[in-house]
């Protein structure tokens, strides 16, 4: 009996070291899972709290009203300078060879002033001959009228007879229109000089000289000089047809050079009245104040502000979007 109960012992205290073990085990399992469903809860937890960071980050978006406005327009003249009067200057009476010249381009003139002067070796002694027949038709004249009023005084007395008293009278008569014939000759005579000196139209501003010393000239031939009537200068541009009916005259205008920054100031002076069937441009003057700078044939571009009803309306406003940020809307819808 003590045998079988000395056998039995290392057994049964085996089995107990087991069971103590079983609870320590299942602690440490416990612990483990514990641990994970913290971790894993920890996970969430942060994933969940992102989006609240961002949507705390993202700028609160402000709503504005949508509304219609209008847009100012600039409507473009291009074009060239040129002179407001441009005066062709030629030979006016017979042509001649050239003996001098007086003025140069951009010199300022006077109306009268002799630009040039032709040969007139031919028609100075045309003019003297005249002269001296004047004086001579104008002395037979005196002498015929003397001997009508002497033949008036005598045929009173019956000295003379009544034929004779009328012969003188129609010698006198006949004298007198001799002056008159003799004078106009000569007033013809001295025009044709006067027009071998080239003058001045008016007053202004010599643009181009195409005559030297020794050049033949002659009437209806190569105008001579140019002149620009008092100075004044305009821009003679060209214009979009739908822009065309948006300028008025005496309009203010924006006038700039190619190649220049500097603004001129300048008006509307003239809109055409017609449209070119080829290009569908139309044609506008501006008027510029004088200046060295405005020469005749520059390039040149003029801007006018426009910002009339039905010309172009604007829609503005802030639309609100999911991401927070901000946009503008800005479309502009022009008007037929």
């Amino acid at each position: 009996m003590s045998t079988i109960l000395f056998d039995q012992q290392p057994e049964t205290t085996a089995t107990a070291k087991v069971q103590n073990r079983r609870p320590i085990a299942w602690l440490v399992g416990g612990l483990l899972i514990a641990i994970v469903i913290a971790l894993v809860a920890w996970r969430l937890t942060q994933a969940l709290a992102k989006p609240e960071v961002v949507a705390s980050a993202i700028p609160t978006v402000s709503v504005a009203q949508i509304g219609v406005s209008t847009v100012p327009s600039t409507i473009s003249i291009i074009g060239t300078i040129g002179a407001r009067y441009d005066m062709p200057i030629g030979v006016e009476g017979d042509g001649g060879r050239v003996t001098a010249v007086y003025v140069e381009a951009g010199d300022h003139v006077k109306q009268g002033q002799v630009l040039a002067h032709l040969n007139n070796s031919v028609l100075e002694p045309q003019v003297t001959n005249l002269e001296a027949a004047l004086d001579q038709a104008r002395a037979e004249a005196d002498l015929a009228q003397a001997e009508y009023q002497r033949a008036q005084a005598v045929g009173a007395s019956g000295a003379l007879s009544a034929e004779e008293t009328q012969r003188r009278k129609s010698a006198g008569v006949t004298a007198a229109a001799k002056v008159k014939v003799a004078a106009a000759q000569l007033a013809e005579a001295q025009a044709r000089l006067a027009r071998a000196a080239v003058r001045a139209p008016a007053d202004g501003i010599i643009l181009t000289r195409n005559v030297e010393v020794g050049q033949t000239a002659t009437p209806g031939g190569e105008a001579l000089f140019r002149l620009s009537e008092g100075g004044e200068v305009e821009l003679r541009g060209q214009v979009a047809e739908q822009d065309l009916p948006l300028l008025k005259v005496g309009q203010a205008v924006s006038v700039r050079l190619t190649g220049t920054s500097h603004i001129y100031e300048g008006r509307v002076r003239l809109l055409g009245a017609v449209i070119d069937p080829q290009t569908r441009l139309g044609m506008a003057r501006v008027a510029l104040t004088p200046d060295p700078n405005l020469r005749p044939g520059a390039f040149a571009r003029a801007e006018a502000r426009w910002a009339g009803v039905g010309r172009a309306r604007a829609v503005r406003g802030h639309v609100p979007v999911k991401t927070g940020l901000r946009f503008s809307m800005n479309a502009v819808r022009p008007s037929v």
